[in-house]
C-alpha cells in the first residue's frame, strides 16, 4: 500500500493538487513556510497533476511521497478515492473546464480560498504553540511561588481566598482546593486579617506586623505584605497577601536590644556604687541618730521611720542592680539537677496544700549532670515557682520536669494559672520590668542572664487562662571533661 493510500484510509478527505510548475511550487513553498510536511499529508494530499508537462519532475514525488500526473484526468483514474480538487494556479479556463467536467462527488476549491484555508490552518498552530508557551510560564511561575517560604494568598476585595501557594496548604495541612473559597481569617488570624481588609478596600499596599499564638502557647511573629491589583478601570479587583515568618529575626532583635539596655545597666551599676550608695548611707545613719533622741516627738519618729524604711528598699534594689551586672558563672561546678530540684521542692512545698496547689515532679533519672553554680539554679527555680504560685491564685497543678532535649539538659516548669497575653511576653524578660506592681523587676531578666553565660537559653510558652511553661536549656556536662582531669590523659 502505497503512502498515499494508508494516509486517504484515515482521513475524511482525499484531496488532489492542479497546476503548472510555478503555480505548484508557489503552493508547495507556502505551504511549506505556513505549515509542514506532515501537515501536507494530514490533510490527505495523495496526487498532483501539471496539465500540459511532457516532462514531469520527479523531485516532488521523492521528496513528499505523492506522485505526479501529466493531466487530472490521469490522477483521477489512478485515484478514484479523490474527493477533493484544489486548483492552485488560479487560471480561469481550467476553472471554467474543471467545474464543468468533475464528477458531483469532487469538491472543487479554488486557490484564494485554498490560501484562506491554509492561513486559517496557520492560525491554529499559532494558538495552539501559544498555548504552550502560556503552560509553560504559567507552570514555571507556579513552581516559583510553590517553593517560597512565605505563604502567599490571592484574595477577592472581600477577603475570599482565590488561591494560595504550596506553603500555605503545607502549614495548614490541607489541599490548595480544600482552601480555595474559605475566608481569609480561617487562613490567617482573625487579629492579623483585620488589620490589611481595611487597606485593601482602599486600594493601598500595606505592611503591618503581627503576632500568633500556635497550640503549643509559642508567640510567632510574623510580617504580612498587601498588594492592590486594579483592573483596566483603575478599580481594586484583586489583592496578594504576603505573610512572612520573623520569628527568629525578632527574637535576635530582641536579644541585641537586651544586650545593649543590659550594657547600660552595667555603667549605671558602676555610677551608682560611687554616686548613690554613700549618700544613701549618710541619709540611713543620720536617720537611725535622729531616732534615738529623746526629743522627738511621735510625728517625727513616724516620718524617720519611712525614711529609714525607703532608704532600706532603695539598698535593697542598689544591691539587685549590682548583682544582675556581675558575672555569674565564675564558682560554677558539677552539679545532680534532680537533687537540687528534689531539695528545693521539699522546702517550697510545704505550703502548697494550703493554697489548693498540687506538685507534680517528673525527674528523669538518666539526665546528664550539669555545670552550674547550684545556689543561682536553685535560686532560678524559686523565681520561677513563685511565678507559677502567684499565676494561681484559687489553686491548680504545679508540674516540675527533667528531660534530655537535643544535647540539652532541660528544666521545665509548668502551672495551671491565668497565662500571659501576646503582647507581654517580649517584656517579661526585660531588666526592670514586672507585672506585680512591686519588685524589681529583675527576676526573669536574671535567669536569662545566668542562662546565657552558661551557654543555655530560656524558652516561654502559654496560653492566656490555660496557663504557662518555663523551660530552662542546661549544657550537660561533657564526659570529655571528665577525661581532661584523669593523669595521663
Amino acid at each position: 500500500m502505497s503512502i498515499a493510500q494508508e494516509i486517504t484510509s484515515e482521513k475524511q478527505y482525499a484531496i488532489g493538487v492542479i497546476g503548472d510548475i510555478p503555480a505548484l511550487m508557489a503552493f508547495w513553498e507556502m505551504f511549506r513556510d505556513q505549515a509542514n510536511d506532515a501537515v501536507l499529508r494530514e490533510i490527505g494530499i495523495v496526487g498532483a497533476a501539471l496539465p500540459g508537462q511532457s516532462a514531469l519532475p520527479g523531485i516532488y514525488e521523492q521528496a513528499h511521497g505523492i506522485p505526479l500526473y501529466g493531466s487530472w484526468q490521469s490522477m483521477l483514474e489512478q485515484h478514484p478515492e479523490i474527493n477533493m480538487i484544489i486548483e492552485a494556479s488560479g487560471r480561469k479556463p481550467l476553472q471554467t473546464e474543471l467545474r464543468k467536467c468533475l464528477p458531483d462527488t469532487v469538491t472543487l476549491v479554488e486557490r484564494d480560498c485554498a490560501n484562506f484555508f491554509i492561513r486559517l490552518l496557520t492560525s491554529d498552530k499559532i494558538w495552539v504553540a501559544c498555548k504552550l508557551d502560556l503552560l509553560h510560564t504559567q507552570t514555571m511561575l507556579k513552581t516559583i511561588i510553590d517553593q517560597l517560604d512565605e505563604e502567599i494568598l490571592f484574595l477577592d476585595v472581600d477577603g475570599n481566598v482565590l488561591g494560595c501557594n504550596q506553603t500555605v496548604a503545607d502549614n495548614l495541612g490541607r489541599s490548595k482546593r480544600e482552601i480555595v473559597g474559605e475566608r481569609v481569617e480561617t487562613v490567617f488570624q482573625r487579629q492579623q486579617a483585620n488589620g490589611f481588609l481595611d487597606n485593601i478596600r482602599k486600594g493601598k499596599s500595606s505592611e503591618t506586623i503581627a503576632t500568633s499564638v500556635d497550640e503549643e502557647g509559642r508567640a510567632h511573629y510574623h510580617r504580612i505584605y498587601t498588594y492592590p491589583i486594579a483592573n483596566e478601570d483603575g478599580n481594586v479587583s484583586h489583592v496578594v497577601a504576603m505573610r512572612r515568618d520573623i520569628t527568629r529575626r525578632t527574637y535576635l532583635e530582641q536579644r541585641l536590644q537586651q544586650a545593649e539596655k543590659l550594657a547600660s545597666i552595667g555603667e549605671l551599676s558602676t555610677y551608682i556604687a560611687h554616686e548613690i550608695r554613700n549618700p544613701l548611707f549618710t541619709i540611713s545613719g543620720f536617720a537611725n541618730s535622729l531616732m534615738r533622741s529623746e526629743e522627738l516627738d511621735e510625728g517625727s519618729r513616724e516620718k524617720l521611720s519611712i525614711i529609714l524604711e525607703e532608704s532600706k528598699r532603695l539598698d535593697v534594689i542598689l544591691k539587685s542592680i549590682m548583682n544582675f551586672t556581675r558575672p555569674t558563672d565564675a564558682d560554677a561546678t558539677e552539679m545532680d539537677l534532680n537533687d537540687s530540684v528534689r531539695n528545693t521542692m521539699e522546702v517550697m512545698g510545704m505550703g502548697f496544700s494550703g493554697q489548693g496547689i498540687d506538685l507534680n515532679l517528673e525527674l528523669d533519672p538518666s539526665v546528664a549532670k550539669v555545670k552550674a553554680n547550684e545556689e543561682q539554679i536553685r535560686q532560678s527555680l524559686i523565681n520561677l515557682v513563685k511565678n507559677s504560685v502567684e499565676a494561681m491564685p484559687g489553686g491548680g497543678l504545679l508540674t516540675i520536669r527533667t528531660s534530655m532535649d537535643e544535647g540539652y539538659v532541660r528544666l521545665t516548669v509548668t502551672d495551671t494559672g491565668v497565662g500571659i497575653a501576646p503582647e507581654l511576653r517580649d517584656k517579661l524578660f526585660s531588666p526592670f520590668y514586672s507585672t506585680k506592681g512591686k519588685g524589681s523587676g529583675l527576676g526573669l531578666a536574671m535567669i536569662r542572664k545566668i542562662m546565657d553565660e552558661l551557654g543555655g537559653e530560656v524558652e516561654l510558652t502559654s496560653r492566656e487562662n490555660e496557663g504557662t511553661s518555663v523551660t530552662l536549656y542546661l549544657p550537660p556536662v561533657a564526659a570529655i571533661e571528665s577525661l581532661a582531669e584523669e593523669p595521663g590523659s
